[in-house]
């Protein structure tokens, strides 16, 4: 088997993570891993025995294709390099913080004829991967994504940091033109929105509520929808759902299959596999800017509203 040679740029937390789990998929050769922080670099590439480069421009010119996780606020300049250079990339969300440099990445890779995969995990979800033939028309669809607060993220805003993942799978899940947005958000603990709330409303009449917080008390991660005779949850930390129908006068639940699954450990073989011709990649560049677009359109809603009231 020829094995795809990668690399792991940014080994925080989550890029640690990536590196491990790269180690365990066969059809993958981590060669080595990359951090601004040196002393990261070393303690992450001592665990995996795996090279610790002295740059990212090092790291990349050894590799075949490139996981990226760093702050997002560098994912333009990393991603950039990576595609220039002629590498396959995989781009923790999200993809970028403007559209004008997601759409730069977008044609860099297609030019130079690469992958370019962006990490929404919960799309590899078991939870939602088993509701997804059942979720057929939802009329209301509900999710909330409350996490305590950590240092890690706050480069960007509740909307970019955590929403953005329930934004995606609603667009996922919903097909139709988005009519209307509302949203309200205020900075608690950061300059930046810490909470936010946004109802969207489709041309089909269908409504969406979501809301995403970094300052809650314990984690909280699930979503609903509701449509003719169906109720559906899913708790995306336990990767658990639920699904109850009614038949006759009465509300029953339905048996589902969930396979037990990690997410990011199938993301990135989708990923890998998605390099070598295989599969597509799940969330190609195109789909991610969608997301993005949403998002910062939330983003502005929220900005204005706290420029009128001056919070």
């Amino acid at each position: 088997m020829n094995k795809l040679k990668i690399g792991v740029i940014g080994v925080g937390y989550l890029g640690s993570i990536h590196a491990r789990l790269l180690k365990e998929i066969e059809e993958a050769e981590l060669v080595g891993v990359y951090d601004i922080r040196r002393e990261r670099t070393l303690k992450v590439a001592d665990k995996l025995k795996v090279y610790p480069a002295k740059s990212d421009d090092e790291l990349i010119e050894m590799v075949d294709a490139i996981t990226c996780a760093v702050p997002t606020i560098s994912h333009f300049e990393v991603g950039y390099k990576v595609l220039r250079k002629g590498k396959h990339l995989f781009m923790e969300k999200p993809l970028t913080t403007k559209i004008s440099h997601a759409n730069i990445l977008i044609k860099e890779a297609k030019k130079r004829n690469l992958i370019l995969q962006v990490g929404y995990i919960e799309r590899f979800n078991p939870g939602i991967l088993a509701i997804r033939k059942i979720v057929n028309d939802p009329k209301f669809i509900e999710a909330e994504r409350l996490s305590p607060f950590v240092e890690r993220g706050t480069d960007v805003d509740v909307i970019l940091d955590l929403m953005i993942h329930d934004i995606d799978i609603l667009l996922n899940f919903k097909k139709e033109k988005i009519k209307k947005i509302e949203a309200v958000g205020v900075p608690v603990i950061t300059d930046k929105i810490d909470i936010a709330n946004v109802r969207i409303e489709f041309e089909d009449g269908s409504v969406s509520n979501l809301t995403a917080s970094r300052i809650s008390r314990e984690p909280f991660r699930k979503i609903r929808f509701f449509q003719k005779d169906t109720y559906i949850s899913v708790d995306y930390r336990d990767k658990n759902a639920q699904v109850y129908v009614k038949k006759n006068s009465a509300i029953l639940p339905l048996k589902i299959n969930i396979e037990d699954k990690n997410p990011l450990k199938e993301e990135l073989r989708n990923f890998i596999r998605a390099v070598k011709g295989k599969e597509k990649p799940r969330v190609n560049g195109e789909e991610a800017v969608q997301s993005l677009k949403i998002a910062l359109r939330i983003k502005k809603i929220i900005e204005n509203h706290l420029k009128r009231v001056r919070i």
